[in-house]
C-alpha cells in the first residue's frame, strides 16, 4: 500500500549522509519540508552547517531553522565537544553492540527532537524525520527503535489534545551501504554530504564516521565523491 503523503514534515538535518538520504524520502512523501538543523558546538560545525545549506539549495527548501545548543559543549562527556578527549577512542566499532564509544554526546537526540517537536507542532506538521541508523550506530542508546517507539509515547503525552506528531525513522533498519545505495536510487546530493567528525577542510579519513562512511561505499561499490586529505584504504 502506497504511504499517504503528509502535508508538512520537519526533516532533522546534520549535514551528513544520513540526514541528506532522509530528506529524500521525506521530501517523496510530504508536500513540504521545513528543515531543521542544531549545532552544539561540535568540532565541525561551521563545516556541517554548510553541508545543510547547501543541501537545502539543492532540494529549494527556503524553510529552515538553525538553533544552537551549545550547552551540550559546557556540559561535555564527549569527544565531539571537547576537544581534550582524543577521537581515536571511538574508531569503528566491530558492531552495533560495542561499547558506548567518545562520539556520543550525552541524550543528544532527545534535545534535538525536543526542538523538532515544539517547531513541528507550532507549523501543524504531522511528521518529524530523523536518519537514525540502528544497524550502523556503534552502541548509540539513542539510535534504538525502542527509544524513538518511547519518545513517540512521550510526544502523545506531552503535547496539546489535537496534536498529531510521528517520528519516521525511514533507514532505522538499513546498514550504511544500503543507505548509500538508496541515496543514488533517489538522486540525492551526497557531494554535498560531510562525516568527518575532525576536519573541516578535507576529510580526514582516520576518524570513525570517516571509516564507517568509506566502508560503506566500497561494499555498496560506489567512489565516495568527499575529498580526503589523503588515500585511504578500507579492507
Amino acid at each position: 500500500m502506497e504511504k499517504s503523503t503528509v502535508q508538512l514534515a520537519v526533516v532533522l538535518a546534520s549535514g551528513g549522509l544520513d540526514s541528506c538520504v532522509t530528506l529524500a524520502i521525506a521530501k517523496k512523501e510530504s508536500r513540504e519540508i521545513a528543515l531543521l538543523h542544531a549545532s552544539y558546538g561540535q568540532r565541525t560545525e561551521a563545516r556541517e552547517r554548510r553541508a545543510v545549506e547547501d543541501i537545502a539549495s539543492f532540494y529549494r527548501i527556503s524553510h529552515r531553522l538553525f538553533v544552537t545548543l551549545n550547552f551540550l559543549k559546557e556540559i561535555g562527556g564527549s569527544s565531539l565537544t571537547n576537544e581534550n578527549l582524543p577521537l581515536e577512542e571511538a574508531l569503528l566499532a566491530s558492531s552495533p553492540t560495542s561499547q558506548i564509544p567518545s562520539t556520543y554526546v550525552p541524550f543528544r537526540n532527545s534535545l534535538f527532537l525536543s526542538v523538532a517537536v515544539s517547531w513541528a507542532e507550532a507549523l501543524g506538521a504531522g511528521k518529524i524525520y530523523i536518519g537514525a541508523s540502528a544497524v550502523d550506530a556503534p552502541g548509540y542508546p539513542d539510535c534504538r527503535r525502542q527509544y524513538f517507539e518511547a519518545f513517540n509515547r512521550l510526544i502523545e503525552v506531552g503535547t496539546k489534545p489535537e496534536t498529531e506528531i510521528e517520528i519516521v525513522t525511514p533507514l532505522i533498519g538499513l546498514s550504511k551501504a544500503e543507505i548509500i545505495k538508496k541515496g543514488v536510487q533517489l538522486g540525492a546530493p551526497l557531494h554535498l554530504t560531510w562525516s568527518c567528525y575532525q576536519n573541516q577542510d578535507l576529510a580526514c579519513g582516520r576518524c570513525s564516521s570517516c571509516r564507517l562512511r568509506l566502508k560503506a561505499f566500497n561494499e555498496a561499490g560506489i567512489k565516495d565523491p568527499v575529498p580526503y586529505a589523503k588515500e585511504v584504504k578500507i579492507s
